[in-house]
């Protein structure tokens, strides 16, 4: 039965209709916020996945173009693989829920938004966030809810919820932000250079609207709720895991003591197969419960040291930052290129100029329909010391992409300054921990070298977290996690800025949420670390943006002309400007404001064009 519930949100009504759409869902929710409106559903197999050792939960944003009146692009004419903003939005909900599950359930749950109508003033990634949530907690699937979540702007120093189109215009920055009552779950934020206290007393402002959802989230539940599903746990018996820390921990924890990646592998791998030889036959029936335990093993041993030693297995104090080099004019035939390393993180940054008419055009269901600056992030096989073929970039490529993307975009120069399309491409030659934010860094050299004025340098680090099992009060915040602390630690929490303040920020978190105090530690943290990695490496290498352009790079002149006179200039059937496009042999680009830009490596067949068209 259709039941409705509603509630007043940054002065606009969110509608939460259930019990009439996608009735064979575990959950959904049909959610309207003024004439945005999402379908969320949450689906779990009945039985769990065998031979896995993580939890199978798959989160898709689809975006519909019929939800703003377009017909899709291309000969297909209908929607094939998601945007980039989609899968963008995938994540930072797969981000929020993932915590918030049992660690011992093995089921495959599939979370579906689907975008049916969206009004720019009200965010359909809002609408799916709480519509996610209530599929979520109305449903039998087991899930530690509710929590919910608000995007979070910043106009003249006052903060705004959920803000609009005009608003987000003036914004300083745009943050999602969600929430369970006591504990931040996640916050994924762009920001122009905001200071870290400023982010903190928005985060604590954005709180206490979640609180209020959270409220109304409940009421759905106790009205409409279902009571949730007894599972399968896979989680590793004791015995199994008692034997396996009883025959091998003191030699594990010697073969982990290593700040070389690859002969910390190579010594466990060894112990691996010791293990293996000796208990596989003990425990016939649990032999892949072996790989399991041996691998939550390792977990404990690298958790105990940090918080009970307060050192890392790499030998580093907590506030230690691996070796850091930088360098920049590694490629000749490139227009600029950066190399950053941080330990055995490697990064190769390039930068491509290219005229206006090289900007990319985007079939999406906001009102962003060009973008001007690009960066893209790869992440070969070979980066991690493993051979496979490349299938083209997924999720967690597109991911880190945008938001080494979001770190810069506020000192990228504008248009009228620096009339230029700009491609960055991060190039991942060695992982082991915090690539996205090794691209940061490497990417501030690349533009540097590259001769764009930037506004300023930006640098980008993580912080760690690992908190007592027994007791979330006993915690250790430390800096400059490695992939072995990525893995086996609480906290992922990246912050990239300029001297400033903070420009772009993503939390991973593997705990149920995150107090303020800890917050305010990482960022206390990130901030030393980046002015670090800024004033003693990066300034190093280059203290400016080159003054000239790479003579491989087009130069670009610009000149106005009156609108009235596009038609004159382009010609019929595009006869006069194809004609001065051969004789000069440059590149033409005429925006509808009458802007003419002309790029081309030749400076007197620029400016020949230039007065060609001008005299038109």
């Amino acid at each position: 039965m259709k039941k409705t519930f509603s509630i007043e949100v940054a002065g606009r009504t969110l509608t939460v209709e259930t019990g009439e759409l996608a009735q064979l869902a575990n959950g959904s929710a049909l959610v309207r916020y003024g004439e945005t409106v999402v379908l969320s559903t949450a689906t779990a197999a009945k039985e769990p996945r065998e031979g896995i050792d993580f939890f199978p939960l798959s989160v898709d944003y689809e975006e519909k173009l019929y939800s703003v009146g377009k017909i899709p692009g291309g000969f297909i004419k209908r929607e094939g693989k998601p945007s980039e903003r989609a899968v963008l939005t995938s994540r930072v909900i797969d981000r929020q829920m993932r915590p918030r599950f049992p660690k011992d359930i093995r089921n495959d749950v599939a979370i579906v938004n689907m975008v049916l109508s969206v009004e720019q003033d009200n965010s359909p990634e809002f609408a799916s966030i709480m519509g996610t949530v209530v599929a979520l907690c109305i449903s039998d699937i087991p899930f530690n809810g509710p929590i919910a979540g608000v995007i979070i702007g910043l106009i003249d120093g006052e903060v705004v919820i959920n803000p609009d189109v005009e608003q987000r215009k003036k914004s300083q920055m745009y943050v999602t932000l969600s929430a369970d009552k006591d504990k931040i779950v996640m916050i994924e934020a762009g920001a122009d250079e905001v200071s870290e206290d400023t982010m903190l007393d928005a985060i604590k402002k954005g709180h206490e609207e979640i609180r209020r959802l959270i409220s109304f989230v409940e009421d759905i539940v106790k009205e409409v709720g279902k009571e949730k599903f007894t599972y399968t746990s896979m989680a590793v018996p004791d015995e199994v895991f008692n034997r396996v820390s009883e025959f091998c921990k003191d030699e594990l924890a010697e073969a982990m003591m290593n700040d070389d990646k690859t002969i910390r592998d190579e010594n466990v791998d060894v112990v691996s197969k010791k293990v293996h030889e000796k208990l596989d036959e003990e425990f016939p029936e649990n032999i892949s419960m072996i790989s399991e335990a041996f691998y939550k093993l390792q977990k404990k041993i690298v958790r105990e040291k940090i918080l009970y030693e307060q050192k890392r297995i790499d030998g580093r104090d907590l506030m230690d930052i691996r070796p850091l080099s930088a360098s920049v004019g590694i490629l000749p035939r490139t227009h600029g290129s950066g190399l950053f390393q941080r330990g055995q993180t490697q990064v190769l940054t390039n930068v491509t100029l290219g005229s206006m008419g090289d900007v990319q055009t985007l079939d999406g269901v906001d009102e962003e329909e060009s973008k001007r600056y690009m960066h893209h992030y790869n992440f070969p096989s070979f980066s991690v010391g493993e051979s496979r073929p490349n299938r083209g970039p997924g999720r967690r490529e597109i991911g880190h992409g945008a938001l080494a993307e979001r770190a810069l975009e506020p000192v990228i120069p504008s248009e009228e300054q620096f009339p230029y399309a700009i491609r960055l491409v991060s190039e991942v030659l060695m992982s082991n921990g915090s690539t996205s934010q090794g691209s940061v860094c490497a990417s501030t050299l690349a533009l540097m070298d590259a001769g764009v004025p930037i506004k300023e340098p930006v640098a980008g680090i993580s912080a760690g977290l690992v908190t007592d099992e027994e007791n979330s009060d006993n915690y250790i915040t430390f800096m400059d996690i490695q992939g072995i602390e990525d893995f086996f630690g609480d906290m992922d929490f990246k912050v990239a800025g300029t001297k400033n303040g903070i420009t772009a920020i993503q939390v991973d978190i593997k705990v149920d949420g995150l107090s303020y105090e800890i917050i305010k530690q990482a960022f206390d943290i990130t901030k030393q670390g980046r002015m670090t990695i800024l004033n003693d490496v990066m300034l190093k290498a280059i203290s400016e943006p080159r003054t000239e352009l790479s003579k491989y790079a087009p130069k670009v002149y610009t000149t106005s002309i009156d609108i009235e006179k596009i038609r004159d200039v382009i010609g019929p059937g595009g006869k006069t400007i194809n004609k001065i496009i051969a004789e000069t042999g440059v590149k033409i680009d005429i925006e509808d404001n009458g802007t003419v830009y002309v790029a081309t490596s030749d400076e007197v067949a620029g400016k020949k064009a230039i007065s060609i068209i001008e005299g038109i």
